[in-house]
């Protein structure tokens, strides 16, 4: 891997992460375009634990007060009825779908699922389904309003995001918008929900992103580094300005992003520009 790819790389998974696009198919993207190689399946993981540590920053007070509160929890039965205890069980339980699926699936994960048909399919009709869920969601539930069942649906719409182009944050706005939720509670519960399987795989994922046998872009291990600090960067500044343009704004311009974004992928591929693999 050159210098210019990690930095590249890095910048557009911190851009792209939290928001509805999926930043696994911008990097699939990107670099078959600009660089004619896959980067593959681990390096993205790797990379999201920048962004991972943004969440962890950003949201450290919220992290630590629901944290707290769910170990009390556990032994004081006191304050089982509060929403943050609640909220702890609801992301560990929100979590199981995805590190199931993941286990599973592991393999086409990192092979099958990178083709550039299904990317740029799965971007098109994604966009399309996070339409409908803006015009039908009627958005009158807050975090307050939070129940188990959203954080099982919200967790098997964030398993989806394993196949590039579905957009882990684009899956469960989606969901949260069908459940009537708020595009700001949805998102809110999206970032906690996403730290244990980022992280688990991210950690997972670091001894293959230098294993040379699968062919691809090698980083070394400064460039995955860079990479990787880069996208917490990047990120952290994401994290902030997606939480304010959802408070006041729809979702139609990652709809239409991501429609332009999948028929330029499609042209690219029917026309020989790139490979599909």
């Amino acid at each position: 891997m050159s210098w210019i790819e990690a930095i590249v790389l890095g910048i557009v998974q911190g851009l792209t992460e939290f928001l509805p696009v999926s930043s696994s198919g911008h990097l699939r993207i990107t670099s078959a375009i600009f660089f004619d190689q896959d980067a593959g399946a681990s390096f993205t993981a790797v990379t999201q634990l920048g962004t991972e540590s943004a969440v962890l920053l950003y949201f450290a007070k919220d992290i630590w007060r629901i944290t707290r509160v769910w170990v009390i929890g556990i032994w004081d039965s006191s304050v089982r009825s509060s929403l943050d205890y609640r909220m702890g069980w609801y992301v560990i339980i929100g979590s199981i779908p995805i590190g199931l699926f993941g286990f599973l699936f592991k393999d086409q994960i990192r092979t099958a699922a990178r083709n550039l048909w299904l990317v740029a399919t799965t971007l098109i009709v994604f966009a399309f389904v996070l339409a409908f869920a803006e015009y039908w969601g009627r958005q009158t539930r807050r975090l307050e309003n939070f129940t188990l069942r959203d954080g099982i649906v919200m967790g098997f719409a964030q398993a989806m995001a394993l196949i590039p182009g579905v957009s882990r944050s684009g899956g469960t706005l989606t969901a949260g918008l069908f459940l009537n939720l708020t595009r700001e509670a949805a998102a809110r519960y999206s970032f906690l929900l996403a730290i244990p399987a980022v992280v688990m795989s991210g950690v997972f994922s670091i001894p293959d992103v230098f294993d040379t046998s699968g062919g691809g872009s090698i980083p070394s291990g400064a460039q995955m580094i860079v990479a990787t600090v880069i996208a917490f960067a990047v990120g952290y500044a994401a994290i902030a300005w997606l939480l304010r343009y959802v408070a006041h704004h729809t979702l139609y311009v990652f709809v239409l992003y991501r429609v332009a974004l999948g028929s330029l992928v499609l042209a690219l591929l029917l026309t020989g520009t790139i490979s599909a693999t």
